[in-house]
């Protein structure tokens, strides 16, 4: 049986909330078709975070370019009985015709500064939010927990494991990129490496050697069919003596030209075991095996194997990184900010915004670190470097998006700039991000209009 009705695509226009749909007939029937803006932002950062990571606009682009409604989605609508037949008709002709202006993938960005601006008519910029914050939001919140085992893991392999426990198949190749994106070396999704490029990595399950009558075996049977990189999982019955019998098998598979380039532990005490594990190799000629760990593995426990000296080349990271378990969604938003050209802004208790169309200006200090931002009105001139930028017009992209591992690069210098006490666990103060007079009278600009006589609360950053 078929998971949708024939011709209906999925994802395709019609994954969106049921209220972006009525709200549009709403102003199909009213002729709202005036210029609109809305910008995409998290609101505060949790205790365990001291910086998000922005990722997924490439994804969000596709989506926009490509949208429409099919014949099939339109028959669909037309059978639930709510939408009339002249909104319908409108329907069929909307595409995306808006301007977007974004934060390039991989930056930092920090609580109420705008990652993305969507500026197109009222309809077209209100049917988007849905999506769009499904997919900014899940690859930054993915990206930005990545980025946690980069700077712990100091240089050491580091590979996305997470496809089993991720939440549904396209959260796992997302999460593959988002983590690649973030400065992971690769992943075990195969999917993830045809779609995206991402350099794939694999061993062996339990159920290899458990499928053997000895586990001599079916490490010898592995390693002759699949030679190359070869790493062996050692912790099925005893880890210590798998590790043995890797060393004495080890000198019969060098006769055949093979190398055993590793072994992987995925279970029990990973510090202790990796210990007693080197020494067997060393001792028995095979220094230049690696030890590779996974197995629950999350940044925590990278970073407390490494400060016990732990002689662990590599990390399997799954679970933990795909679910982001400590922190598992954003407080984020997509909200109107200004509409036929008078500014908006939400005014509801611990959901106040700033309105208008927004800049976001970076200062940084001799040592090249970032040490405050300042959020201000879109053509403001103030100190900083100004971090939003036009990525497409007329509902097409301006140039082609940069390669996966352009973007790479750049976070490589995003995490040059990025001040030591944030690199930590821990949580620390929180990085400066000031809002400029110009932001404040607009809010209260925005506030006259609709008959309120103060600015409010200013939003909080964490």
């Amino acid at each position: 049986m078929a998971d949708h009705p024939p011709g209906i695509a999925a994802p395709g226009a019609l994954l969106t909330d049921l209220y972006q749909l009525t709200m549009l007939q709403g102003y199909f029937e009213r002729g709202m078709f005036d210029t609109a803006v809305f910008e995409f932002f998290a609101r505060k950062l949790p205790a365990c975070r001291n910086f998000y990571l922005a990722a997924g606009l490439e994804m969000a682009l596709d989506y926009l370019e490509q949208l429409h409604f099919s014949d099939a989605e339109l028959a669909w609508l037309d059978g639930l009985g709510r939408f009339s037949s002249a909104f319908l008709d409108y329907l069929a002709g909307l595409r995306f015709s808006g301007e977007v202006q974004a934060m390039p993938e991989g930056t930092l960005f920090f609580p109420q500064e705008p990652i993305l601006r969507v500026t197109a008519p009222l309809p077209e910029a209100q049917l988007v939010e849905s999506r769009l914050i499904n997919l900014l939001h899940f690859q930054s919140l993915i990206a930005s927990k990545a980025l946690r085992s980069v700077l712990v893991a100091d240089g050491r392999l580091l590979v996305d494991f997470g496809l089993r426990r991720a939440h549904g198949a396209e959260a796992a190749i997302f999460a593959s990129r988002a983590a690649y994106l973030a400065g992971f070396d690769g992943t075990a999704t195969v999917l993830a490496g045809a779609q995206f490029g991402i350099p794939l990595y694999g061993t062996m399950a339990h159920s290899f050697i458990q499928a053997h009558d000895s586990e001599e075996l079916a490490f010898e049977h592995f390693a002759r069919s699949l030679p190359e990189g070869l790493l062996l999982l050692i912790d099925t019955y005893d880890t210590e003596a798998a590790a043995a019998k890797v060393v004495a098998l080890a000198p019969r598979l060098a006769a055949s030209g093979i190398r055993v380039r590793g072994v992987r532990l995925d279970s029990g005490d990973l510090g202790e075991h990796a210990r007693r594990v080197r020494r067997i190799l060393d001792d028995g000629g095979l220094k230049e095996a690696t030890i590779f760990a996974s197995g629950n593995v999350d940044e925590y426990l990278i970073a407390r194997l490494l400060e016990e000296g732990a002689p662990i080349d590599g990390f399997g990271v799954g679970t933990h990184l795909d679910t982001s378990a400590d922190a598992p969604a954003l407080d984020c938003a997509y909200k109107l900010q200004e509409y036929a050209g008078k500014p908006r802004r939400k005014r509801s208790e611990g959901k106040v915004t700033w309105p208008g169309r927004k800049q976001v200006f970076r200062r940084f200090d001799e040592h090249g670190h970032c040490c405050g931002d300042t959020l201000s009105v879109e053509g403001d001139r103030i100190e900083g470097t100004p971090l939003i930028v036009p990525v497409m017009r007329g509902g097409r992209r301006l140039q082609a998006s940069p390669s996966l591992e352009q973007v790479r690069a750049y976070v490589r210098g995003q995490v040059a700039s990025l001040p030591p006490a944030l690199r930590r666990l821990p949580a620390a103060e929180a990085y400066p991000v000031q809002v400029a007079p110009a932001l404040e009278a607009l809010a209260r600009e925005a506030d006259r209009l609709i008959g309120l006589a103060t600015a409010g609360p200013a939003p909080s950053a964490r």
